[in-house]
């Protein structure tokens, strides 16, 4: 086993373990929080200083996943700042730094602001697999509900996560699928706009700020019947196509929605800097990559391109 000393050079001396599944430690507590705590599960050493931007960005993000973990780990906040001698010890250069102990030893560990995705498969690599949390369990049910259209009741899940874990990724762009549902866009935006830039790539994230930006171009066009008008005169309207896939889309008609912008593509695959195709992605998008719309779309889009 690997020997820590204090800040005076003396080997750290048992504190009594803590049972609190996030704690802090010092550098004379650490043998007893970390050493020997991690002989009975996998302890997580945050080495982070009040200074660190992305240990801000990290700190509630990792708690959060370990409290999820119900147990399979826990986690011990070290402020090297006031505690330089252990990260010093472990070579730490860089921070925030995460270092995973099991069994008295250092065994795996990652530096940096990380998704709370990888976090969750850094626990379950260390502590085993994790089942899903409460949270978890209602953003499930509330994309079902939305999926299966009952906007209401989805965001009544989404919802009561947000009030316990206001910053939850999945559970804001749930309501922000509901809200541009329901027509309020305006209120959709406020929540998109509270994420943290960390969250922007996420792919419920993306596909809700897609959802967001189709709602709002569908916004603008009015009704259907002047573009059919205009279509009827002229086929190769290419404009007026373009918009009534954004207004069929907007009314749930996927399919109808891909058929206008291949057409398009199908005439003049070049129209005003490829706009059809880059809509076509944009509605991929929206729609997640599951869905048969985006799957058959991608198909037709695919052999139009390579034939």
């Amino acid at each position: 086993m690997s020997t820590f000393l204090t800040g005076d050079g003396s080997p750290a001396m048992p504190a009594g373990g803590a049972s609190d599944a996030v704690i802090d430690t010092t550098t004379q507590t650490f043998g007893a929080d970390v050493i020997e705590a991690s002989m009975q599960q996998p302890v997580l050493v945050d080495f982070w200083a009040p200074w660190c931007g992305p240990c801000r960005t990290l700190g509630p993000i990792i708690e959060k996943a370990v409290q999820a973990s119900k147990g399979a780990v826990r986690l011990v906040k070290m402020n090297i700042d006031e505690h330089p001698a252990v990260a010093g010890q472990l070579g730490i250069q860089s921070i925030p730094a995460v270092i995973a102990f099991s069994k008295g030893q250092p065994v795996d560990g990652f530096v940096g602001a990380v998704p709370e995705s990888q976090i969750k498969e850094f626990i379950e690599r260390v502590g085993g697999p994790v089942g899903p949390s409460d949270a978890e369990a209602l953003v499930a049910a509330g994309e079902d509900l939305l999926a299966a259209g009952d906007t209401t009741g989805a965001a009544e899940r989404f919802a009561a996560v947000l009030a316990a874990e206001p910053q939850s990724v999945p559970a804001t762009a749930g309501l922000v699928q509901c809200l541009v549902a329901s027509g309020d866009l305006d209120r959709a935006r406020q929540a998109l706009d509270q994420l943290p830039e960390t969250a922007a790539g996420d792919p419920k994230v993306v596909a809700a700020r897609a959802q967001l930006d189709l709602a709002t171009q569908a916004a603008s066009l009015g009704d259907e019947s002047p573009l059919e008008a205009r279509l009827a005169a002229d086929p190769n309207d290419h404009q007026a196509r373009f918009d009534l896939a954004l207004l069929r889309n907007e009314k749930g008609d996927r399919e109808a929605a891909a058929d206008g912008l291949l057409e398009i593509m199908a005439k003049n695959r070049s129209w005003e800097d490829e706009k059809a195709r880059k809509q076509l992605l944009t509605f991929f998008e929206a729609w997640g990559p599951k869905d048969d719309a985006t799957l058959s779309g991608r198909r037709r889009l695919s052999s139009m391109l390579f034939s």
